[in-house]
């Protein structure tokens, strides 16, 4: 969505919600863009004509040669096209071919965990969840896998109602707060076309965290991995936070994973 598109959505949907322009306008200067990846049933009608997947929970690693399943053996949660994601959305650079591999816990802390990118060129090999280790015989976690697809979507700055003109609002009467929660939530709405998103991953954009943002002062958001866009059994949310410098110079090693519950 370009910035005009998302303006015009912004301030339609704050005349529907009876939301000040002035308002709705620092909304728009807090917010930030996202891509949602979600199942093929969350999609519309609409959006399934056109759906194109472009990632993968779970599964089985593919690594190039000499390239082995991380020494944590942590499970592979989620595989995603870079290529195959929408051109010139988020805010922040990721890869423009291959694929971005995401080894993490999700069901317990997670003691390590790693981001690997590996170029569309690579000549790569399925590795199997089993290994050796002291001599003993060992599995890794494989989650079913699962096709998700990407959505635009938008995210809003967590302080955006500290601004002014929004203050004065919320001071205006007992019902303010409401009226922005539901502002809030058909902004999101919109911004994905009608897609439920609520249970997903999310790349880039603002953490809708459970406890305290991650993604603060340098650090902006990476990935954010609901455990039930996994595993539905499972009750997590990870966040994955870095500098753009680390995102854009591809060093993921950089990078913090925080797990909330």
């Amino acid at each position: 969505m370009t910035t005009s598109i998302v303006e015009e959505l912004v301030l339609r949907t704050a005349e529907r919600h009876g939301v000040p322009g002035p308002v709705a306008q620092e909304m728009l200067i807090g917010s930030r863009p996202c891509l949602h990846l979600v199942p093929f049933r969350n999609l519309t009608l609409a959006q399934r004509e056109e759906a194109r997947p472009a990632a993968r929970t779970g599964g089985l690693p593919a690594l190039p040669d000499g390239v082995d399943w991380p020494d944590g053996r942590e499970p592979l949660v989620l595989t995603v096209d870079c290529a195959a994601l929408p051109h010139e959305v988020l805010d922040i650079e990721l890869p423009p071919e291959g694929s971005l591999l995401f080894f993490t816990e999700i069901e317990y802390e997670p003691e390590s965990s790693v981001v690997l990118h590996v170029p569309a060129d690579a000549r790569t090999t399925e590795r199997t969840a089993t290994y050796e280790l002291g001599g003993e015989p060992g599995q890794a976690t494989v989650y079913e896998p699962g096709v998700l697809y990407p959505v635009k979507g938008l995210t809003v700055a967590p302080d955006w109602r500290g601004a002014p003109a929004t203050s004065a609002f919320r001071d205006g009467g007992p019902d303010r707060d409401d009226v922005l929660d539901r502002f809030e939530d058909a902004v999101r709405e919109a911004a994905a076309g009608g897609a439920s998103h609520g249970v997903s991953v999310q790349l880039g954009g603002f953490s809708r965290p459970w406890q305290s943002a991650p993604d603060e002062g340098d650090l902006v958001l990476l990935a954010q991995i609901h455990g039930q866009s996994i595993d539905l059994d499972v009750y997590t949310q990870t966040l994955i936070v870095g500098t753009r410098e680390d995102i854009v110079g591809r060093r993921y090693g950089g990078l913090e994973f925080e797990q909330q519950v």
